[in-house]
């Protein structure tokens, strides 16, 4: 089974109540908020090495996380302290995973063009002189595999790390039931 590493973990929540961002602008060193360019205002955080979106209908988003436990760990952070600046929030926010991009490596060089043959062009796209990596839709799991004739491979649109899994499982057997993957 090739090594599976998460990239970036983007995940949502709820602090379940109307922020009000210039005051939170203030309370938190480092916030950027600039309501002409960006809605939200952005914070970021060395540890875990994040950056959180905050809206002001109470609306986060994280993203930047290696991991689900990373995004807990920097939206309790956040919240507690927009906290301690005096500002009310929801208690134990419920964090939902948006999107995972993983990286892997098939561990040999592939044949793209052989694979698109081989996959089927009704999920696949490859158009090497708009973009070097072949796109993979699979409907199980509902994610996105980027292959690349290195071997390397991008996967996106997972929920759970175990999507991840599964997509890179999945393909690593199609590839070699088409003789494509020794």
């Amino acid at each position: 089974m090739a090594k599976i590493k998460i990239e970036n973990v983007v995940a949502s929540t709820s602090l379940g109540e109307e922020l009000d961002l210039q005051a939170i602008a203030l309370a938190l060193e480092g916030a950027e908020y600039e309501p002409e360019q960006f809605p939200g205002l952005i914070y970021r955080l060395k540890e875990p090495k994040t950056a959180t979106l905050l809206f002001r209908s109470g609306k986060v988003v994280c993203t930047g996380a290696k991991s689900l436990e990373n995004v807990k760990v920097a939206i309790n952070k956040v919240a507690k302290q927009i906290e301690k600046a005096g500002i009310k929030i929801r208690d134990e926010p419920k964090v939902e995973v948006q999107n995972i991009v993983a990286s892997s490596d098939l561990g040999q060089e592939i044949n793209l063009n052989a694979i698109a043959i081989s996959l089927g062009l009704e999920r696949v796209e490859y158009e090497p002189e708009q973009f070097p990596g072949l796109v993979y839709r699979l409907d199980e799991p509902k994610v996105v595999v980027l292959l690349f004739g290195s071997g390397k491979l991008v996967c996106t649109g997972a929920r759970k790390p175990h999507d991840v899994e599964a997509a890179v499982t999945k393909i690593t057997v199609e590839l070699k039931s088409a003789g494509l993957l020794r």
